[in-house]
């Protein structure tokens, strides 16, 4: 969407909040936000996995560059439509919220059940039973994604109950 397709900052329908909207966007931030701590923590703190373990150490630490590089480009870029939308006072908050948690739980969900047990690109932790990891992996992107369901209808709700 060009900027000629929103309209003038200060008018009433440039006020207007876009719930949709604001939920993709801070979905993408979610996303962005959960995929560097999956990088800070696991991959480079702690240096239990990395991206792509099922090569060479070189191509494990290209994977992890490449993994950090696609974050920071979806971390900012979703914090441009952020401020896009604060700009133009089209900010839905419970939905921003709502996508916030959405977007980091199906990250962790995708991540512990896609990359780690259908692809097997890596493991969340080598070396010991990944079972009770595999566990707290996949039930904390399940609880990151039920309190993005809640408050996405608390938003829904609410902005029902709003007049127009």
């Amino acid at each position: 969407m060009s900027t000629s397709d929103h309209p003038p900052a200060g008018t009433a329908a440039a006020r207007r909040p876009e719930p949709r909207r604001s939920l993709l966007v801070c979905a993408v931030v979610g996303a962005a936000v959960m995929a560097a701590v999956d990088e800070i923590v696991f991959h480079q703190l702690l240096h239990w996995h990395h991206f792509y373990d099922r090569s060479t150490s070189g191509v494990a630490l290209l994977s992890d560059g490449l993994l950090h590089t696609a974050e920071l480009l979806a971390l900012v870029a979703g914090f441009f439509l952020y401020a896009d939308l604060r700009r133009r006072g089209a900010l839905a908050v419970g939905h921003a919220w709502s996508g916030a948690f959405l977007g980091a739980g199906a990250f962790q969900v995708f991540d512990g059940i896609v990359d780690h047990k259908v692809l097997r690109v890596h493991q969340v932790r080598y070396g010991v039973d990944v079972t009770p990891y595999d566990w707290a992996w996949n039930l904390a992107g399940l609880v990151l994604l039920a309190v993005g369901g809640l408050l996405l209808a608390r938003a829904r709700r609410t902005g029902r109950r709003r007049p127009s």
